[in-house]
């Protein structure tokens, strides 16, 4: 019987350098480390049986990879591209699993507020499609879809909303009605925070220590709740604040005297004050009311539902992340007294909000609500 011969190996110094880097590299998968030391052991001489004697590997392993990289190179230590097994599922049942999940379930008489993996899969299984749990979930994050989340959102309803959102970001340019505001005028934006709670907390809050948060104790005794109204000089970066029981025309007129009492307000051109359309100072009667009471104050209102134009609203969050969360106060005395000192400590290094979103920002955006609501009426009808 003739034995065949073992092919040859002849590799080239950048061969053999590309092999031993394969080697030596800790991410190299093993079954290809296992193939380049099966062509390296052949290139200096090594036996097919003696290669699988070293490498506790059966001899036509070391012959199939030792043909393979006489006969294509690098290449042929690469697995062949196999066919796999032929698919469980067929793209109508992908479709379909992506058209339940693009739906809301009131939309077919289901009971639910919104779809989860475990639902649509449930739902699918009705529909005579056994779909496991763990292939819808791989499949809704193949198409980038979350059925599960949800999203709130409001629609702009104040018919003059550009007008006036444009009023009010031309302040923050310092500009009013296409004239740019003088050196003795004031842009304040103002606002409440309601219903700030004193919390005082059954145990002890204890601070954080090595591997251990801040522990917070959930049983709390209520101590009432007071309302923190602010009015922020948008260029000045000065906060003005004040607690009082509740919201409301008078303490709303209570904040304006505090700061129009003082100068550099009490005796400037104009102070312009930018108010939602809060109860405390909502329309036209507001407006008027505050001129009689300061004829240099004029009363801007941000759109209806665009309190996010207001920036003292930045402010109370700062104030709602750094001073009130967690709740741990005593009683409403305490809550007062941190706010208040927290001004103090504010004023000591705060500089103006680096506002960027201008009326340029405002038209494009409402260019692109525009073309949105154009845009889904056609390719509804289509």
């Amino acid at each position: 019987m003739v034995r065949a011969t073992a092919v040859t190996i002849e590799l080239t110094a950048l061969d053999r350098t590309e092999l031993e880097r394969q080697v030596r590299a800790g991410g190299t998968p093993q079954r290809q480390v296992l193939r380049a030391l099966i062509v390296l052991l052949a290139a200096d001489g090594a036996s097919n049986a003696a290669i699988a004697a070293e490498l506790g590997t059966c001899v036509d392993t070391a012959r199939k990879w030792r043909a393979r990289f006489a006969a294509k190179g690098a290449v042929g230590l690469v697995d062949a591209p196999r066919s796999g097994r032929p698919p469980v599922y067929t793209a109508a049942d992908r479709a379909q699993v992506t058209a339940w999940a693009c739906s809301l379930p009131v939309d077919h008489d289901v009971p639910l507020s919104r779809w989860s993996t475990t639902e649509l899969a449930r739902q699918l299984l009705t529909d005579g499609v056994a779909v496991s749990v763990s292939t819808v979930r791989r499949w809704l994050a193949d198409d980038a879809l979350k059925p599960w989340q949800h999203q709130s959102w409001i629609f702009m309803r104040d018919p003059d909303f550009e007008t006036k959102a444009a009023r009010v970001l031309d302040l923050y340019a310092r500009n009013y009605q296409g004239m740019a505001l003088g050196s003795d005028e004031y842009v304040i934006s103002a606002d409440e925070k309601p219903s700030i709670q004193a919390r005082a907390r059954c145990h002890l809050t204890t601070p954080a220590g090595p591997g251990q948060s801040m522990r917070v104790n959930h049983d709390y005794r209520r101590g009432g709740a007071l309302a923190y109204l602010a009015a922020y000089d948008v260029h000045q970066a000065t906060v003005f604040g004040r607690c009082e029981q509740s919201t409301g025309i008078d303490p709303f007129a209570q904040l304006v005297d505090q700061v129009m009492g003082v100068e550099p307000y009490a005796s400037a051109s104009r102070v312009f004050w930018i108010v939602d359309n809060g109860s405390s100072h909502r329309g036209q009667a507001a407006i008027d009311r505050l001129a009689r009471r300061y004829p240099n104050a004029v009363m801007v209102h941000t759109p209806v539902h665009a309190s996010w134009l207001n920036q003292v609203e930045i402010y109370f969050s700062i104030v709602q992340r750094k001073v009130l969360t967690p709740n741990d106060f005593p009683d409403l005395a305490a809550v007062e007294r941190r706010l208040a000192a927290f001004e103090a400590r504010y004023h000591a290094t705060a500089t103006p909000f680096n506002w960027r979103y201008t009326t340029a920002d405002l038209r494009r955006h409402l260019a692109r609500l525009d073309d949105h609501e154009t845009a889904v009426p056609a390719r509804l009808a289509a």
